[in-house]
């Protein structure tokens, strides 16, 4: 079968013929139909975070796709159920975060793409316990940027608990951002959309968002700050600087929800600013189990659209360089299919 294989933080990835997997007894051997790519994929390939993944290895926690086999103690899912192979893959089940539903906190977890093999080939193993089932009427296509881009924005509206009216700013449109401003919406929120890029932007106005931002020629802290500030501001932006700036446009009360990785991974944070404006600062990582499953039934009612582009899987090296220029609308989904 044909895999995305990382043998050097330093080289591009390669497109290998490699044997197919077989499942433990507590995995499930799933054949896949899509995969989407995360810019954590490209941190992964590249070994940019102190945590690295051991080589070589399989990026990729974008993966859905028909259960072909199952192992011997497998009960959650059956032959022939769709399935979604999130980031994390796999957790204790009896940590304090476990069982009080953080289970995405667990000290003992392994992620898909990242410390197990990923998506990005056509047969991949997963733990059954971990997977999450694809309702009817949700297409691979569109699940597979909900695995991750979905379920992490939807999860970063979650924890800054949004009220009805409060102003949202998102930093960063893309694969994530374009999702987060559904979500925001959803909720009841009035959206800023801040980026550098015009087409993102245009984009984010068809898809909601009340106010647009171009900070590639715009101050977005003065435009913010015009308005009233905002309440929240939520950074998918992997840029030191855009977190900077996202807790400069907050008002007083207002929560900062971090979600973006840079590579310098490192801003400063004014106490005094903080303290006598009751800011909040807030990491938000991915989502439960639970919160993929309200994601995808969020979908399936017709209340969110995925906007992506397929490419095929030996197009791996050009697709992470256009993720990393900025030039990909939203997201990109490799298509096995094809």
């Amino acid at each position: 079968m044909r895999a995305v294989i990382v043998t050097d933080f330093e080289r591009d990835p390669e497109v290998l013929d490699v044997p197919v997997p077989k499942p433990a007894p507590h995995e499930v051997l799933v054949r896949v139909e899509a995969s989407g790519l995360c810019h954590t994929d490209i941190h992964a390939a590249h070994g940019d975070w102190p945590v690295k993944p051991t080589l070589p290895f399989t990026p990729g926690h974008e993966g859905v796709g028909i259960v072909q086999a199952v192992g011997s103690a497998v009960t959650e899912v059956v032959i022939g159920d769709r399935v979604a192979m999130p980031w994390f893959g796999y957790g204790c089940g009896t940590c304090g975060y476990c069982v009080d539903g953080r289970e995405t906190l667990c000290e003992s977890q392994r992620d898909t793409g990242y410390s197990v093999d990923g998506g990005l080939r056509e047969y991949s193993v997963a733990d059954a316990r971990y997977v999450v089932k694809v309702p009817d009427g949700v297409s691979p296509l569109d699940a597979a940027p909900l695995t991750c881009a979905g379920v992490t924005t939807y999860k970063a509206v979650k924890v800054a608990h949004v009220v009805p009216a409060e102003r949202v700013a998102v930093f960063g449109i893309g694969g994530l951002g374009h999702l987060a401003v559904q979500y925001a919406r959803i909720v009841g929120g009035f959206v800023t959309a801040v980026d550098i890029h015009d087409d993102k932007l245009e984009l984010a106005r068809r898809l909601g968002a009340d106010r647009t931002v171009n900070a590639a020629t715009t101050d977005p802290v003065a435009e913010i700050q015009a308005q009233g500030g905002a309440d929240v501001a939520i950074v998918l932006a992997a840029s030191s600087q855009v977190f900077e700036q996202a807790f400069r446009s907050l008002r007083r009360g207002g929560r900062l929800i971090c979600v973006g990785l840079p590579k310098a991974g490192a801003f400063e944070l004014p106490i005094f600013e903080t303290v006598l404006k009751g800011i909040s600062v807030i990491g938000s990582i991915v989502g439960t189990r639970q919160d993929l499953r309200e994601v995808f039934a969020l979908h399936a009612a017709g209340r969110t659209e995925v906007i992506a582009e397929t490419r095929d899987l030996a197009d791996i090296a050009r697709a992470m360089d256009d993720v990393l220029d900025g030039s990909v609308p939203a997201r990109i989904v490799f298509d096995f299919s094809k």
